[in-house]
């Protein structure tokens, strides 16, 4: 018997306008779980984030099914993590002329995804015409 092995793809969403504290609370969620529950669990999360991490997800498990031919129900989230991304420096008007900063931070998204390769099934051997004549 042929042992499995288990392959890892990754997908990143970079740039994404929201704190990387919000997404984090989202990804800690559906870390370490199957693709398939996590996704299920993120279309019930009702905040902003949870969209994101979803895509980053989906996009993972499609990298794993079509470019790397990995099977699509033995997948688990190995890794998903949340860092910050580049920060935008703003300025508030206050009361008597000044200005208050405030920054606008964004995220971005790596998801690790393992899983094991599609059993691929031999083809059916071509009957030689040998064979076929002499059936008759």
């Amino acid at each position: 018997m042929a042992e499995t092995q288990v392959y890892t793809v990754r997908a990143h969403i970079k740039g994404i306008d929201q704190t990387p504290r919000k997404m984090g609370l989202v990804a800690a969620l559906v870390r370490g779980r199957s693709v398939a529950d996590a996704l299920v669990i993120l279309d019930h999360t009702p905040k902003r984030a949870a969209l994101a991490v979803r895509k980053a997800i989906a996009s993972a498990a499609a990298n794993a099914t079509n470019n790397h031919g990995l099977d699509n129900k033995s997948l688990v989230i190995s890794i998903l993590s949340v860092t910050a991304g580049p920060r935008m420096r703003r300025f508030k008007p206050a009361s008597r002329g000044r200005a208050l900063p405030f920054q606008k931070r964004s995220s971005h998204i790596l998801v690790e995804v393992s899983g094991t390769e599609k059993v691929r099934k031999k083809p059916a051997e071509k009957k030689t015409e040998a064979t076929t004549k002499g059936e008759k």
